[in-house]
């Protein structure tokens, strides 16, 4: 009798044991989903995004609160992804997403299964290229035309040079030349307060400085500066 009651006590830890497994393996669960990759390429001065399949592309999976991954995937050509053989509980999937600089961002997405459960993870976007993560500023040059004090006629510039510098220092940090229409446009440029600058001339050809300020407060924008901020420029011929 005393063996017996000894034997159930154990079967009941066993099963107590069992029902308090940790997430993990060693179940009957299926966590799956999709990872879609937005690709941002540069010199396109509308920002735009390339949405496709993420194939062959790593999923890690974080079990409960841990610190660490336990385990990651690859994803097929359709970018699918599927960890099986996981026990009841609350998962983190994550995939990352690469910065200009070639810093990984991790992108997240959280689920919970039950015994025996298939769940499917909300699509996991993630972000690559060369303009991910920045802004571009738009602007235009209109110019005058002089020769000596002789007026000579005006029009949208073209290729004359414009200049951006951080607000506070003393030199630029790039420079574009203006194209058709008098457009100028400066890309990958993070969040932060600006000067855009470019010269102008008076009829002894000393060049004078015409200085916009602005700020970019979130990746992502395009800034187009306003139309009584075009730069107003005198040119001798």
């Amino acid at each position: 009798m005393r063996i017996r009651l000894i034997g159930l006590l154990c079967m009941g830890l066993l099963v107590m044991v069992s029902c308090n497994k940790n997430e993990g393996e060693g179940g009957t669960g299926t966590i799956q989903g999709y990872v879609k990759l937005i690709n941002h390429p540069d010199d396109d001065y509308t920002l735009p995004a390339d949405t496709m399949d993420a194939a062959k592309t790593d999923v890690f999976i974080v079990y409960g609160n841990s610190d660490f991954y336990g385990d990651d995937v690859e994803t097929d050509d359709k970018g699918f992804y599927k960890f099986k053989y996981l026990t009841k509980g609350s998962y983190t999937v994550f995939s990352y997403s690469t910065l200009p600089s070639g810093e990984k961002v991790p992108v997240t997405a959280s689920v919970s299964i039950g015994t025996g459960e298939t769940a499917n993870v909300p699509t996991i976007y993630i972000h690559q290229g060369k303009a991910y993560g920045t802004s571009i500023v738009k602007g235009k040059v209109y110019a005058l035309y002089y020769h000596n004090d002789t007026y000579r006629g005006q029009g949208w510039a073209y290729e004359h040079r414009v200049y951006i510098r951080n607000l506070g220092d003393a030199y630029h940090f790039d420079d574009v030349r203006v194209g058709l229409d008098g457009v100028f446009a400066f890309q990958k440029l993070q969040p932060g307060d600006y000067e855009i600058f470019t010269f102008t001339e008076n009829a002894q050809e000393i060049p004078t400085p015409l200085i916009d300020t602005l700020s970019i407060e979130e990746p992502g924008e395009i800034i187009e500066m306003e139309p009584d901020t075009t730069f107003i420029v005198r040119i001798q011929v």
